[in-house]
């Protein structure tokens, strides 16, 4: 514990600190994924295309945006993704069939302290539980922490969204609690529940995610052979 001159209990020194750069619109390559910037010429029929394969619109309950009815009413959303500095939306890419199935955002940006929020988990079917829907994660972490440096990286939801929590824990996030009555949106209240991934633990969480990420743990149906949580265990022994 560092202490002060009066005896006082204080943070740990941070010596040189400088803000931190704003992250830019820009390619993030993977193995089987790409995060590019949003596009509305690009990406938004793929998206809305790929958005409307869902039985239903309960992918979008816990959501600030959507459902949408049609597709111009989706292609009004998508041109404030192309426009916004913050959240900065990206499409994800599928590298096989090079179609955009999904987008992330990353918002809340904090340069003087280093912080940034991933929000805006826009996931179509064709990308939910896949090896893409965790890359594209993964990716943007290596971003904000190996690139720019930043110390905190945080994941908020609605308290109600059980999946979204679950992914976070998943990911290696830690819950830090539940902020009461934050919110309102669709006309009705929200707890938010956050998570964050700091930078003295990304060094571990990065090695987990490689080594479930990597071919090698999947086996020729595509069947992860260990999962993440299997993998961490390893690696914390």
């Amino acid at each position: 514990m560092h202490k002060n001159q009066y005896d006082q209990p204080i943070g740990e020194p941070i010596l040189n600190w400088d803000k931190r750069d704003l992250p830019q619109k820009k390619i993030l390559d993977g193995k089987y994924c790409t995060l590019v910037p949003y596009k509305v010429n690009l990406h938004a029929k793929d998206l809305y295309s790929a958005y409307s394969e869902a039985l239903d619109d309960r992918d979008w309950t816990w959501l600030p945006i959507g459902p949408f009815r049609n597709f111009e009413e989706y292609l009004s959303c998508a041109n404030q993704f192309e426009i916004s500095n913050d959240p900065i939306h990206y499409a994800v890419i599928n590298k096989i069939t090079q179609q955009a199935v999904g987008s992330i955002a990353l918002m809340r940006i904090d340069t003087e302290n280093g912080v940034v929020e991933m929000g805006f988990v826009l996931y179509s079917p064709q990308l939910k539980k896949t090896r893409i829907a965790t890359e594209a994660q993964y990716l943007l972490m290596q971003y904000i922490f190996d690139e720019l440096k930043y110390r905190r990286y945080e994941w908020k939801c609605d308290s109600f969204n059980d999946p979204s929590k679950k992914a976070a824990l998943r990911l290696g996030f830690t819950y830090e609690g539940t902020f009461r009555k934050l919110v309102v949106y669709k006309n009705r209240s929200r707890d938010t529940s956050w998570f964050s991934l700091i930078d003295s633990e990304w060094s571990l969480n990065k090695s987990v995610l490689q080594s479930w990420l990597d071919p090698n743990n999947f086996d020729q149906d595509g069947q992860q052979i260990l999962s993440i949580q299997q993998i961490r265990d390893q690696k914390i022994l």
